[in-house]
This record gives structure tokens, C-alpha cells and sequence, in this order.
């Protein structure tokens, strides 16, 4: 199934970029199963920090790997090495290898990865520009006009 926002693009200015990443962000989890193996928040603690949080109980800093790449978040955990003398009754805990990949806006920056009672928390931050802060727009009046109009003749 194919997502389109083509009927905005003549109403809009500036977001074909940022509608062209939400077409394919709809696609990729409309045609592919969401992966929902390691469990995961997402928190937003204020207007400019933000974490994420994976349970990851069972592997070590060694097991996972962490990387930004072409503004993705890649989380890969890997449990290739599993210990074959254990004998389980039962087993609740998965330590199956998986990657986890997260969209990151243009402005976010992953500022570190801490790995702490099988949680591994990932600090975001939002930092924009201040090309991208609002900006006040003063508004002329035809009174405020006239005058700048005269004080550039008599200038």
C-alpha cells in the first residue's frame, strides 16, 4: 500500500523533504512487522531532552553496539555466543541477537549510552539552530510606512 501526501505539495513550501520521509516512514511499517524484540521507551523529559530505553537484560556492554548513521539511531545487540551446557527447565529471559533502528529528527544528537541493570538508556538531545528558532516579524503600519518612506526621501 502506497502512502501519498502529493495533494500537499501545492499547498505547502519547504516540506517536500520532510513529506517524502514521512511517505516512507508509513510504507516501511505498513509492508514490514514492526520488530518489538528488545522491548523499548521512548521518553521525553523536557522540550530538548529526550532518551530512549531498551531492556536488554542478559547481554553485556560487549554484546551491543550503538551508532547514528544517516540520521538513524541503530541499536544491534548480539548473542551469537550462547552458553550449551546450560540445561533450561524453563527459559522467560531472550538473549536472541537484534537490531533496533530509530529515525532521528535533523536537530537531535545522541549525546551517550549508559548500560545499567539491563537497561540500556540512550541520551538524546534536540538542538536547534537558531536559524530554526522562531523570529518575531515586526509589522509595518501604512503610518510607519509613510514615514520611513519620507525619512528615505529626505535622507
Amino acid at each position: 500500500m502506497k502512502i501519498s501526501f502529493g495533494n500537499l505539495y501545492p499547498s505547502t513550501l519547504g516540506f517536500e523533504t520532510a513529506l517524502r520521509d514521512i511517505e516512507a516512514l508509513m510504507e516501511n511499517s505498513i509492508e514490514s512487522v514492526h520488530e518489538k524484540f528488545p522491548p523499548h521507551n521512548i521518553i521525553k523529559h523536557n522540550e530538548t531532552s529526550y532518551s530512549v530505553e531498551l531492556a536488554v537484560a542478559s547481554f553485556n556492554q560487549s554484546d551491543i553496539d550503538v551508532t547514528v548513521k544517516d540520521g538513524l539511531l541503530i541499536i544491534k545487540g548480539d548473542k551469537s555466543k550462547d552458553d550449551t551446557n546450560i540445561q533450561y527447565l524453563h527459559k522467560g529471559i531472550s538473549n536472541r541477537s537484534f537490531t533496533k533502528t530509530i529515525r532521528l529528527a535533523d536537530t537531535i544528537e545522541v549525546k551517550g549510552a549508559d548500560l545499567e541493570s539491563g537497561v540500556l538508556k540512550i541520551s538524546l538531545e534536540n538542538i536547534i539552530p537558531e536559524s530554526k528558532k522562531p523570529k518575531k516579524i515586526e509589522i509595518n503600519g501604512i503610518k510607519n510606512l509613510a514615514s520611513q518612506q519620507l525619512n528615505s526621501l529626505t535622507a
